[in-house]
């Protein structure tokens, strides 16, 4: 009886999946911003995104820099939130993957949108489009699945809705000309965006059946002949 009951607990219990890709993530932001911001090492601020006259790779290394603490600490834990979760679904290659398109996405639809003059850092991108990834990927009929997408939708719907109202009123929010402390909503907005088209080109790649399905099927048809 007490072998029985020492066993289940053992059969039952499933494998865990190895959650790392999110926590180098969150290190690198703040490797970043103590080499900016507390040592100030040259160079860092070259990895900002300068709307006036970009390099390339600025697209990608501002989503890892942060103008102040308040802002970092904000999107680090969001960033870990939905990092984690897409990391649990998808896998630690699907994280890194949706956290730099989708930042690079929303850097860039900063770049077209915004004035010549601003200057674009932070995660925030990335992490409304991981958000929006993890909301999607756990959409099923399950009542637990559900109640998680509602929990998290109520956030995103106001967050969606506050972007829709700034994008209306851009020439106010960069008043002062200090654009590096305001709130880019726009970046908000698109990395959501990004998000949802990732999800849906992904699902439009047709999954296919494991070797052994595969295997197993072809020996069934050799039996038949």
């Amino acid at each position: 009886m007490d072998q029985l009951e020492l066993g289940k607990p053992e059969e039952r219990r499933k494998p865990e999946k190895r959650v790392n890709g999110i926590f180098w993530i969150i290190l690198l932001n703040i490797g970043i911003y103590v080499a900016d911001h507390l040592f100030q090492v040259r160079g860092i601020k070259s990895l900002y995104l300068y709307h006036n006259w970009p390099a390339w790779y600025q697209f990608v290394t501002a989503t890892f820099c942060h103008a102040n603490w308040n802002h970092l600490s904000s999107n680090l834990f969001f960033l870990y939130i939905f990092g984690k979760l897409v990391e649990e679904e998808e896998g630690n290659f699907a994280l890194w993957l949706s956290y730099i398109l989708t930042g690079v996405g929303a850097n860039l639809v900063s770049w077209l949108i915004l004035p010549r003059n601003a200057v674009s850092v932070g995660a925030s991108g990335a992490v409304f489009g991981l958000f929006t990834i993890s909301v999607l990927v756990k959409m099923s009929w399950d009542w637990r699945k559900i109640l998680e997408v509602l929990i998290l939708g109520q956030f995103v719907i106001e967050k969606v809705m506050e972007a829709a109202q700034a994008s209306t009123a851009l020439s106010g929010t960069f008043r002062g000309g200090n654009s590096l402390q305001s709130v880019n909503h726009i970046a908000h907005l698109s990395g959501a965006l990004v998000g949802v088209v990732l999800v849906w080109l992904l699902s439009r790649v047709p999954s296919q059946p494991p070797n052994g399905e595969v295997s197993n099927s072809h020996r069934k048809k050799d039996r038949t002949l």
